[in-house]
């Protein structure tokens, strides 16, 4: 049996006007039978108070389930034991999500420039090219561990 999803929810009066306001984080174990559950609690919170545009939560959901699956299957190797961190900072005007696995971490070559794969029924190859065409913004820790993606949170 897998640890069950741990939520949870930070509001915070912001110092300076780009601070984040909300926090939302959530810890789950590598399990992809999850990843719908994860997703759809984390945008019921992004978009709490909100009716957010199709388009924003589509990408949202696209990304983020993208995200985990490949910190599940790629970084944590599909490892029950491991962990997977999920991140939303929240504002105004923009949603930041964060994924962060317990793996190695993707190689900088990897990172920067993702392509479909050349052969069509290859396994793997897509998530990251779907995420950096979907996320207004994406980055990567040093490690490679963490992807950070920016969306609008309209």
């Amino acid at each position: 049996m897998t640890a069950p999803l741990r939520l949870t929810i930070r509001r915070t009066v912001p110092v300076d006007p780009g601070a984040a306001p909300v926090a939302v984080d959530l810890a789950m174990p590598s399990d992809v039978s999850e990843v719908e559950a994860a997703v759809e609690l984390m945008a019921r919170h992004c978009f709490a108070g909100l009716a957010p545009c199709a388009r924003t939560a589509f990408r949202l959901r696209v990304t983020l389930a993208e995200a985990i699956s490949n910190a599940i299957l790629r970084g944590n190797g599909a490892d029950p034991t491991k962990q997977v961190w999920i991140r939303a900072e929240l504002t105004a005007e923009v949603i930041r999500l964060s994924v962060r696995d317990e793996g190695q971490g993707l190689e900088p070559t990897r990172r920067h420039s993702p392509r479909l794969p050349a052969e069509p029924e290859q396994d793997g190859g897509r998530g990251l090219f779907i995420i950096k065409h979907l996320a207004d913004q994406v980055e990567f820790n040093d490690r490679g561990n963490t992807i950070w993606m920016t969306l609008p949170r309209c």
